[in-house]
């Protein structure tokens, strides 16, 4: 079972040496169900990441669940963490949430390439979008 976004937060928190907090985003993204081959598609697909970025979005009852890989092992972390901070949240909250102030608590602003923080921005974005069409 993935972690939630408050134990990531306080294991992150726990971990002072940013190697290691790099090799717990990878074993976020390890735990990570991998998305079947026919599901990455154009359509699933995240534009505006280096990595290859898949993101599926569903709702169930008023909430969203989602789905997600890359084909790089940190990005793949980032997807995770995004995933267990969405996961299950009702799709006429997801724009209000302070996604930003939550990854601002990682310290992942600070600790990410440009390349992958306009990743990251990418996902949040198709997220967000995905949750206003499905609201719908």
């Amino acid at each position: 079972m993935m972690a939630s976004p408050q134990e990531i937060a306080e294991t992150f928190e726990l971990i002072e040496d940013w190697e290691e907090r790099y090799r717990y985003v990878i074993e976020l993204g390890k735990e990570l169900p991998p998305l079947a081959p026919e599901l990455k598609t154009d359509g699933t697909k995240v534009e505006g990441c280096v990595s290859q970025v898949w993101l599926m979005s569903r709702i169930r009852d008023g909430h969203l669940f989602l789905s997600g890989d890359s084909d790089a092992m940190i990005v793949r972390g980032l997807v995770a963490i995004l995933i267990a901070f969405y996961e299950g949240r009702a799709v006429e909250d997801v724009a209000a949430l302070d996604v930003n102030g939550y990854l601002k608590r990682l310290q992942l602003d600070d600790h990410l390439t440009p390349q992958r923080s306009n990743g990251l921005a990418s996902m949040v974005r198709r997220i967000r979008a995905d949750a206003t069409h499905l609201a719908a």
